[in-house]
């Protein structure tokens, strides 16, 4: 698609990404349907995997950061007894062990990894060591030392232990678990399979993966890949929700068009204490929830103009948006 037949579009959409496509592709994919300029995507899924992938259009992309730091929430299934390079299915089986686990056993080492924990990175991972991705040196079968990384798992609950049909029980890959993932950024569900699959004697792998929350963004109102081609350039269009979809979750402070402008040039603002951020009439209103520290989506009337750190009167701005974003709901 050439420049020309592109257009600035500002928004974010919720796209329920299928399997078999790459967090990347399938960005692109959405990108040219709406014939968007500028897009971005809030954290990579793995091919294999499906589910909420958000993506930003236009200005709404100086906000994607906010998807890569939030929370996830996962519903992950694990093969027991068989290993795979990849800790997925997507790879090569290295070894086969048998299944002694109950599901008392299971649901302990699940318990086992909730808390601040420590994950080494897959080698089939986009990190990169000296300007290439691990998963190059992976595919050239290179195995790099990786340093254990610092990941929080909030919860796992375990949602079911079924028998795989046609294997005898307690042969390797004769169970399936399937397990709620409720983790902080950087956690890799494959690596958290392997990992429980240690724990249990008779390793694991990754074998379906959904993701189904990132922060407040859920799947509901998510679109797919079908739905959207099936649709013509306006119904796609109209799917498209405000850039402050992505910041949702932060308490809104409302300025009025002095303050609003001081905050657009980038500077710090001395705001009176209020109660209340629903006047937009209100010089440098912080909402009542805004507390000291606390990072605040920040408005002038109905306009999104960006993100700053609330901090005992003062306002410090973030990440700024000029006017053209599109108008949002009131906050």
């Amino acid at each position: 698609m050439n420049r020309q037949d592109t257009q600035d579009i500002d928004g974010v959409m919720l796209l329920d990404k299928p399997a078999g496509w790459g967090s990347t592709d399938a960005l692109n994919r959405v990108k040219r349907l709406l014939g968007a300029r500028k897009a971005g995507h809030g954290g990579t899924l793995d091919p294999m995997a499906t589910g909420l992938l958000p993506l930003a259009f236009g200005l709404a992309t100086r906000f994607s950061h906010e998807s890569l730091e939030a929370d996830k929430r996962y519903r992950a299934t694990l093969l027991l007894g068989v290993v795979t390079d990849t800790a997925d299915a997507e790879g090569r089986e290295l070894r086969r062990r048998p299944v002694a686990a109950s599901e008392s056993d299971i649901r302990e080492a699940c318990a086992g990894f909730v808390g601040c924990i420590e994950q080494v990175p897959p080698m089939f991972s986009a990190l990169k060591r000296d300007g290439r991705p691990l998963y190059e040196y992976a595919r050239e079968g290179i195995e790099l030392e990786r340093a254990p990384r610092a990941v929080r798992i909030d919860a796992i609950d375990l949602l079911g232990v079924e028998p795989v049909p046609g294997v005898p029980d307690g042969e390797p890959g004769s169970r399936r678990v399937e397990i709620s993932v409720r983790c902080g950024k950087g956690t890799y569900i494959r690596t958290l399979a392997q990992d429980i699959g240690e724990r249990l004697g008779c390793g694991a792998h990754l074998v379906a993966l959904r993701r189904e929350q990132v922060g407040g963004l859920g799947l509901q109102g998510a679109v797919t890949l079908a739905q959207l081609e099936s649709l013509d350039q306006a119904a796609r269009l109209a799917l498209l929700q405000p850039a402050d979809t992505l910041v949702s979750g932060l308490p809104p402070l409302v300025l009025d068009e002095p303050h609003a402008r001081r905050f657009l040039h980038g500077q710090r603002l001395r705001l009176a204490a209020h109660t209340r951020a629903d006047a937009a009439d209100t010089a440098g209103s912080p909402a009542a929830d805004a507390e000291a520290g606390q990072r605040v989506r920040v408005y002038h009337g109905a306009h999104l103009i960006g993100t700053g750190q609330y901090d005992d009167g003062l306002l410090a701005p973030r990440r700024l948006l000029p006017l053209r974003i599109n108008p949002t709901s009131p906050p």
